[in-house]
């Protein structure tokens, strides 16, 4: 998942890098390209723990600025977790005690990047956004679904800071790629994911597709 993440970020890189015209070089003016102000969308999301969903609504500001509004449901793991196939091809933990559910809120706002020198198909920006995270454990021994009648849930406090884009001239839908770092405490013990091992921290490194309609 690591490099699946690093790649992701370099494949960003490298295409804003090859849709740059001419920067630093005089090119011809053109009037801006005007988007919606609104969009509402889905957020696909794959991080070491797994993978994920969300929604967003986004309401423009100005040309630079963008405020949103996210919610996601995504796992987290202990970094020392090794999963094990058995011979019927059914994927186990040794030691584990818990799934972890994080399903964090966050507030924030968009600053786009290098809006006079990239053609608007590629609409490169910075993002930051901060919010309480409700964190849901289940016991691992469950069947899943049966499991979440013994969840547990308290709350911790979350952040990301994340680079992404967004692709195309369509006025109507989105198209998006966002890498985040997020930064989730519990001010407590923690929560028990292997027995004997409590986690505080939850952050780390997420990839989001973004999939919106704007309006």
């Amino acid at each position: 998942m690591k490099r699946f993440l690093f790649l992701s970020a370099f494949v960003l890189t490298f295409y804003f890098s090859s849709n740059a015209q001419g920067i630093g070089e005089m090119a011809p003016e053109k009037p801006p390209t005007i988007f919606p102000n609104n969009t509402f969308g889905l957020d696909i999301i794959f991080s070491e723990g797994g993978f994920g969903l969300g929604t967003f609504y986004r309401r423009q500001l100005s040309t630079d600025f963008t405020a949103f509004v996210d919610f996601s449901v995504s796992e987290a793991k202990d970094d020392n977790e090794i999963q094990y196939i058995d011979y019927y091809g059914n994927p186990y933990t040794i030691g584990k005690k818990n799934r972890i559910f994080l399903m964090p809120l966050n507030l924030g706002v968009q600053y786009r990047l290098f809006q006079e020198a990239i053609s608007d198909n590629l609409r490169p920006y910075i993002n930051g956004g901060v919010g309480p995270t409700l964190i849901v454990t289940t016991p691992y021994e469950l069947e899943f679904f049966d499991s979440f009648g013994s969840a547990k849930s308290k709350f911790a406090m979350g952040a990301y800071v994340g680079l992404g884009a967004n692709f195309g001239l369509d006025k109507k839908s989105l198209l998006g790629l966002n890498i985040r770092y997020y930064f989730i405490h519990l001010f407590d013990e923690g929560v028990e994911s292997l027995f004997g091992k409590y986690k505080k921290d939850m952050g780390g490194l997420f990839l989001t597709i973004n999939l919106g309609l704007m309006y």
